[in-house]
């Protein structure tokens, strides 16, 4: 579990896929990357989740990558994270093996999305992950791309199963929703995005999974460590970022990846924006209109 003495509230940063002209991974730029958020925000990284184009590499791209952050997260003192996705449970089963051949002991699992699994099927998912690796530790990525959003239910009768199952990452914001999150730390610890964290924490220490406040590693920083009524104005901001992202989309593009690098852009200029395809990705017209509209409090300073 990422939560420790030390780390009471902790952030988790993605880190997204940087790919050449003709689609082939950018390895310095990748490193450059996990070094900027590892220094300037946070060691706990992941890889390989919606944003990270876990569902589009090939198998060698997975090794590759993988590889790679494996390397720059012991340069950097990273708690790495590898995410796992994929409509094939024997593949999924094979990739956190690898994984686990390579030293990782942190895996993110997001259900198989060609059909919505049913709850025989969900505790067969659950224990040929969690179950075949009793050393390592497990995150659910539980979003509505994979046609079913888990509730405490079943996080309840799944933890109660699987020792090893930590925690889930939860875009929500329903106050109701979170609320039974909440009900089930600390022995599942639960990591919600901008708007789900201002309820959570009114409610308790939680995890900080980090979207549109990465564009400023800094005001992020206060975001957690502030008290409610600061996060409720921090939020403004982070709401009207939202807004124009929305806008300036206008349905050409829906994968989280376009979104995340043009987040880590703001940090990194020369960041490419591309997508593997056939996914349409971010203009440099759009990067450009977006960084324009970024608040005042949420601008980095020189």
């Amino acid at each position: 579990m990422i939560q420790s003495p030390q780390d009471p509230l902790p952030i988790l940063a993605t880190a997204v896929v940087p790919w050449t002209a003709d689609f082939r991974f950018d390895a310095e730029t990748f490193r450059r990357q996990v070094r900027t958020i590892a220094r300037n925000l946070t060691r706990h990284i992941y890889i390989f989740g919606t944003a990270g184009e876990g569902y589009a590499v090939t198998e060698a791209q997975f090794r590759e990558i993988a590889t790679c952050f494996s390397e720059i997260s012991e340069e950097e003192n990273v708690t790495p994270m590898l995410g796992v996705i994929s409509l094939s449970l024997p593949t999924i089963a094979q990739r956190i093996a690898w994984g686990h051949s390579l030293g990782y002991r942190n895996f993110q699992l997001s259900l198989p999305a060609w059909g919505a699994l049913n709850d025989r099927e969900l505790d067969t998912f659950f224990a040929e992950t969690c179950g075949r690796f009793p050393d390592s530790h497990f995150h659910h990525y539980n979003l509505a791309r994979s046609n079913r959003v888990l509730t405490a239910v079943d996080y309840r009768r799944l933890a109660d199963a699987h020792p090893n199952f930590v925690a889930v990452k939860a875009s929500v914001s329903d106050p109701a929703i979170i609320r039974d999150f909440m009900a089930l730390a600390p022995r599942l610890q639960f990591f919600f995005t901008e708007r789900g964290y201002v309820e959570a924490r009114k409610l308790g220490p939680c995890g900080f999974l980090i979207s549109l406040a990465s564009v400023n590693p800094a005001q992020a920083k206060a975001f957690v460590a502030g008290d409610d009524a600061f996060r409720l104005q921090a939020f403004e901001g982070v709401a009207a970022m939202g807004k124009k992202l929305k806008e300036i989309h206008g349905g050409c593009y829906h994968i989280d990846g376009a979104f995340d690098k043009m987040l880590f852009r703001v940090s990194d200029p020369t960041f490419p924006l591309r997508l593997l395809p056939p996914y349409e990705f971010a203009s440099e017209a759009d990067f450009d209109a977006f960084r324009a509209a970024i608040p005042p409090e949420w601008r980095q300073r020189a």
